[in-house]
């Protein structure tokens, strides 16, 4: 086009239409008359401007995805170690929560025998003392332990102390083969001797051959002179399996501890034993039985069926 008074003319004209419609378009904010014509635009040269962008500006395109990558990467990174940090708080309740848990359990048992208990946390096993079945608590001489105490936790027997340090203790578990406990069966007062056989169940000797014992009865420590190395009371196990007597004099029997020896990490030493015998009250509670369904027949005469005393006598 070339430049005359007409086409300068035209250029202003053009000028001040684009500044009306910009004010009018500021100024009318969401409601802007022109912002359905906007709209429309942006639908159909948005490809194209897009296109045309990525082709003529490739150095332009690179900066914005670095940059946006690297923006990606800090929120991913901050999202990460957020996670991180949750994740290992919950972890750590979940933890706090269990502990607590056994901790109460332990304080119930200890309640109810009438122990004076000193809690300790488990912080080995076995493998540092050899093959035997043993743990090593974080509680000592300093804390008042002394060698042939009992240990329970918040299921029933562990064991008892065989070492003793300043600040840690050697415990011999009930599943170790070369530990025996005197035990009694709840209610008929039969006594025996429990040893371990490691991941087995615990083998009791009764002292009774003749003795009544069926699956399912229970048992709990006898308790030794002057109370060392065993208090009385504390629950043993449930009776799994009873071999025929044949008229031996004893009689033998395989439990199941009610404690787990692979999962132990706070445990009870009993630092003061019962003025009195608890006997059977630190048992749990027995299950309840499962009711057996009853199932009721109704047996419904069918219509053609002869009512009574009208039965035909075939010819």
């Amino acid at each position: 086009m070339r430049d005359t008074r007409e086409s300068r003319l035209l250029l202003v004209l053009l000028i001040a239409i684009a500044f009306a419609l910009i004010t009018v378009d500021i100024r009318g904010g969401e409601d802007s008359p022109v912002d359905g014509a906007r709209q429309a635009a942006a639908a159909v040269f948005g490809p194209i401007e897009n296109g045309v962008s990525a082709a003529v500006d490739p150095v332009g395109n690179a900066v914005s995805a670095i940059r946006d990558s690297g923006e990606r990467h800090d929120r991913l990174a901050t999202l990460e170690k957020e996670n991180a940090v949750l994740e290992a708080k919950l972890g750590s309740d979940d933890r706090n929560r269990s502990r607590l848990k056994q901790l109460d359990k332990m304080l119930k048992i200890a309640g109810q025998g009438q122990y004076g208990i000193k809690g300790a946390q488990v912080i080995a096993i076995g493998a540092a003392q050899g093959f035997s079945w043993t743990i090593t608590i974080d509680a000592g001489a300093n804390d008042g332990i002394k060698r042939d105490m009992t240990v329970l936790n918040g299921d029933g027997l562990v064991g008892r102390v065989t070492t003793v340090g300043p600040n840690t203790a050697t415990v011999l578990l009930a599943s170790d083969p070369d530990f025996t406990v005197g035990t009694r069966m709840e209610a008929s007062d039969e006594l025996g001797f429990a040893s371990g056989q490691g991941d087995r169940p615990l083998r009791v000797e009764l002292l009774n051959g003749k003795a009544q014992i069926k699956k399912g009865d229970r048992l709990v420590t006898f308790g030794s002179q002057a109370d060392r190395p065993f208090v009385p009371g504390v629950p043993v196990g449930v009776v799994s399996r009873v071999d025929p007597s044949g008229g031996d004099l004893t009689r033998t029997l395989y439990v199941t501890p009610y404690v787990s020896f692979t999962k132990l990490d706070i445990v009870g030493v009993v630092v003061q034993a019962p003025a009195k015998n608890p006997r059977d009250t630190v048992l749990p509670d027995k299950p309840k039985p499962t009711p057996t369904p009853t199932v009721t027949v109704t047996v419904t005469p069918s219509a053609n069926a002869p009512a009574d005393g009208q039965f035909e006598q075939e010819q």
